[in-house]
């Protein structure tokens, strides 16, 4: 067990059903500390097909409710930042439209309530793109729809919306730093 698993504020993360860069997302997790996982049912299939493990010592939260209960925690102050990598076109469309039925959508819906600091890593980012699935990389093709609702994200306040795994990586480097300087000034 991690020795950051009592730590506070920690950092969200929700994981979607897509397939786009999860292997990348679950590593990325592991290299945090003191991070509380919101599995989405999506995602927790997702897991079983890519034979993911989620990371020891992390807090994990699946949906099981039709509430989505444990968004309650964001209320508490006990995030500083949420993740949502990576966010499916479903996610980012119901995201933009203030759709929140799920546990992932009803995260992000609270973040922003809370003014807890979104990083969404879109899936569907450009017109042409390589994919990782479970048997090799696939060429996919985002809609139209999918494109402009990625754009419509980028809009939202308090949300840094990024497009590749090394995008991801500098938004988390540079929100670690944040979040020290603030602990720094504070403690």
């Amino acid at each position: 067990m991690s020795a950051t698993k009592g730590a506070y504020p920690r950092w969200a993360w929700a994981l979607t059903g897509s397939g786009h860069f999860f292997t990348e997302s679950i590593a990325l997790i592991k290299s945090l500390d003191a991070v509380d996982l919101f599995v989405s049912k999506a995602a927790d299939e997702v897991l079983r097909m890519y034979k993911q493990e989620l990371p020891e010592g992390t807090r994990i939260f699946k949906e099981t409710t039709a509430s989505s209960a444990p968004v309650g925690r964001f209320y508490e102050g006990l995030y500083h930042t949420l993740v949502v990598s990576p966010a499916s076109s479903n996610t980012v469309a119901k995201a933009v439209f203030g759709i929140s039925d799920t546990l992932v959508t009803n995260c992000f819906a609270q973040a922003g309530k809370c003014r807890v600091h979104a990083i969404v890593f879109a899936c569907d980012t450009a017109p042409e793109m390589i994919t990782m699935a479970p048997k090799g990389p696939v060429p996919v093709y985002p809609r139209r729809i999918d494109l402009e609702n990625t754009a419509k994200l980028k809009e939202f306040d308090d949300t840094t919306v990024v497009e590749s795994i090394e995008d991801l990586e500098e938004a988390i480097a540079a929100r670690r730093r944040l979040v020290a300087e603030k602990a720094a000034a504070h403690g």
